[in-house]
């Protein structure tokens, strides 16, 4: 599968985005998704997480601020950004994971990842 993930962008604090990650291939429901950031200087970061089954799982950091979904017909998971700060600022990127399990916030329990797309919220 590949994916393609769009929708960053500069924004000022408080306000939101929605970034989106577009599949080829198998539908999103096949799979787990998850969104990732890697801030500059440091490791990548686990934001959120969705299952096959729809189970949602959230960083403390993003929690009640952040929501993932997906939309099987377009096969496109989101990542709809509220409320951002000055320190969600990263490059996001969209995974997919094919295999059984739930380590969903382990980077390298995922098959497939998208290119990044850049969030920048400026205080």
């Amino acid at each position: 599968v590949q994916l393609q993930a769009s929708g960053g962008g500069l924004v000022q604090a408080g306000g939101s985005l929605r970034l989106s990650c577009a599949a080829s291939g198998r539908t999103v429901s096949s799979y787990a998704m998850g969104w990732f950031r890697q801030a500059p200087g440091k490791e990548r970061d686990f934001v959120t997480a969705i299952s096959r089954s729809g189970g949602t799982y959230y960083a403390d950091s993003v929690k009640g601020r952040f929501t993932i979904s997906r939309d099987n017909a377009k096969n496109t998971a989101y990542l709809q950004m509220n409320s951002l700060k000055p320190e969600d600022t990263a490059v996001y990127y969209c995974a997919a994971a094919y295999n059984a399990g739930a380590y969903y916030r382990t980077p390298t329990f995922y098959d497939y990842w998208g290119q990044g797309t850049l969030v920048t919220v400026s205080s």
